[in-house]
C-alpha cells in the first residue's frame, strides 16, 4: 500500500536528515560491536584538485585508482587523502569532475604530500552525431527514471563507506560523528532497501557550545544514503507527484565525451506543501542521471519546522533557514552507482527574552570508498545491522589514534574539522 505523498515526503526528511531534536538534558548513547581491522601496508597520498587556469579548488571530484573500485572525493576546499593498497597493480589514478576534462595521473609520479592535480575545462559543442532529446524536459526526467534497470548496478553489491556528520553553531564545530560502514547494496530495479553494518566509528560532542541543548540527529549513515534518487525515486519523483513539478531545459555541458543536460525542476505554485526544486544532470544519450542538486522549499517557516522539530524548549521558536542535498553517481563497467552524497540543515533558534538567536547547521556526507559484487548474497544479521533512527553516541572513541582509520579512505577533513580533531586529541592527551 502506498504511503500518500504527505507521508512520503515526511518519511524521507526524517531519513535524509532525521528529526531534530532540540531538548535539555543527556544524549542517549547508541552501542555496537567494533570489528577487528584487518592489516594492510598502503600508501597514502594527499593534495588538492584546482581548475588548471583559475587556481580555484574543485569540490566533490572524484578520484579512483584505475581498474578498481577504490575512490575517494574532495572535500569542500578541493584537498584529497587517498589510501592505494600495496598490493594493487594499478599504475594510474583517474580524477573526474563535472564540466571539466578527465585527467590521468601515474601514481609514481605522485607523492605523499601535496600534489597539485590541475583539471581543464571542457568547452561544450554540439554533438557531431544526433541524438534523439524529448522536447519536454519533464519527459526526459521520467525516460530516466524508467531507465534505471539498464543503466545503474543490476546485482546486489557489498559497499565499503565513509560517513562523516558535524554540527555547528555559527562556525565553530561543537560534534563531530565520523564511521566506516558497509552497505549492502540491492539493485536499483529491487524494491528491497539497503542495509547498513558500522564496522569503526568515533565520536564527539563539546556540550559547553550549545546553549544547555542536546542537538539529536537520527539516522546517521542513512541521512546520506536515502539521498540517491535513483534508488529511492518515491521520496520525490513518485509516479503519483512527479507532476506537482514544473521541468525546465538549462544550459548543457560535459563528463568526457558525454553531453549532460541540466534540467532544472521547482514546485508548482499550486502546491501548497513544502517540496523541492534544483538542479538534475543527465546523459541526453544514454538517459542516465550523474548528479542532482535541490533544497526543500521552507517559504513556509512553521510548515517547514514541523517537519523536522520532534521537541524543542518552551521558550524557543526553532525553524530551518536551509535544506539541500546533492548526490553523484559514477560509473564502471557501463553501470552506474551511487558514489557520493551530502546533506545540510541550517537553523535558528529564536529565544524568548534574549536579544541575539543562536544559528547551528547540520551537515553530513557519505562517501562509497570500494565495494565488489555481493557474489555470496551475503546480509549483516538483523540485529547487527543500523536502524534508520539511530543516533551516533558522543563518546569520543577512537579521537587520540592518529591512525584510527588505518587502511581505511576517507573524505579528508576541513580545516576546521581538522583543528576540531586536534583539539579532541590534547583534551584527550591532558585527561590520561
Amino acid at each position: 500500500m502506498k504511503l500518500p505523498l504527505r507521508e512520503r515526503k515526511r518519511t524521507f526528511l526524517i531519513c535524509c536528515f532525521g528529526m531534530l531534536l532540540l531538548c535539555q538534558g543527556k544524549m542517549f548513547a547508541m552501542s555496537y560491536q567494533e570489528q577487528e581491522m584487518p592489516v594492510t601496508n598502503f600508501t597514502s597520498y594527499k593534495g588538492e584538485v584546482l581548475d588548471s587556469e583559475t587556481n580555484k579548488p574543485l569540490v566533490f571530484a572524484t578520484l579512483t585508482v584505475e581498474g578498481t573500485n577504490i575512490s575517494t572525493v574532495t572535500n569542500t576546499e578541493g584537498n584529497f587523502l587517498l589510501k592505494v593498497p600495496s598490493d594493487i597493480e594499478s599504475e594510474n589514478l583517474i580524477i573526474t569532475f563535472l564540466g571539466y576534462r578527465t585527467k590521468t595521473v601515474s601514481l609514481a609520479s605522485m607523492k605523499e604530500e601535496n600534489n597539485r592535480i590541475g583539471l581543464d575545462i571542457l568547452i561544450t559543442e554540439l554533438p557531431e552525431v544526433s541524438i534523439s532529446v524529448p522536447r519536454e524536459a519533464v519527459v526526459l526526467v521520467k525516460e530516466t527514471l524508467r531507465k534505471k534497470g539498464e543503466n545503474y548496478l543490476a546485482d546486489p553489491s557489498v559497499m565499503t563507506a565513509f560517513y562523516r556528520e558535524t554540527i555547528k553553531k555559527r562556525r565553530r564545530n561543537v560534534s563531530l560523528s565520523e564511521a566506516v560502514v558497509t552497505i549492502f547494496k540491492t539493485p536499483y530495479t529491487s524494491s528491497r532497501r539497503d542495509a547498513i553494518q558500522m564496522y569503526k566509528a568515533r565520536k564527539s560532542t563539546d556540550y559547553s557550545k550549545l546553549d544547555t541543548l542536546v542537538l539529536k540527529l537520527q539516522g546517521g549513515p542513512f541521512n546520506a544514503l536515502y539521498v540517491d534518487i535513483m534508488k529511492y525515486p518515491e521520496y520525490i519523483f513518485a509516479e503519483d507527484s512527479i507532476d506537482d513539478y514544473a521541468f525546465s531545459f538549462d544550459r548543457s555541458t560535459r563528463i568526457n565525451d558525454r553531453l549532460i543536460y541540466v534540467i532544472n525542476f521547482r514546485q508548482k505554485t499550486s502546491i501548497p506543501e513544502p517540496l523541492y526544486e534544483g538542479k538534475l544532470f543527465i546523459d541526453v544519450e544514454k538517459k542516465i542521471l550523474t548528479s542532482a542538486i535541490y533544497s526543500l522549499n521552507i517559504t513556509n517557516r512553521e510548515m517547514a519546522s514541523r517537519l523536522f522539530v520532534r521537541k524543542k524548549p518552551r521558550n524557543a521558536n526553532v525553524y530551518p533557514t536551509e535544506v539541500a542535498y546533492r548526490v553523484d553517481y559514477r560509473e564502471k563497467d557501463g553501470r552506474w552507482y551511487y558514489g557520493y552524497s551530502n546533506a545540510i540543515l541550517e537553523f535558528k533558534i529564536d529565544w524568548d527574552k534574549k536579544l541575539f538567536n543562536s544559528v547551528y547547521s547540520m551537515t553530513c556526507e557519505m562517501a562509497i570508498t570500494d565495494w565488489e559484487k555481493n557474489q555470496e548474497l551475503s546480509e549483516p544479521r538483523y540485529r547487527d545491522r543500523l536502524k534508520s533512527t539511530m543516533i551516533l553516541s558522543d563518546e569520543a572513541i577512537g579521537f587520540s589514534d592518529p591512525d584510527f582509520w588505518g587502511e581505511y579512505n576517507i573524505i579528508e577533513p576541513e580545516k576546521s574539522i581538522e583543528s576540531a580533531i586536534r583539539k579532541i586529541q590534547r583534551q584527550l592527551k591532558k585527561s590520561d
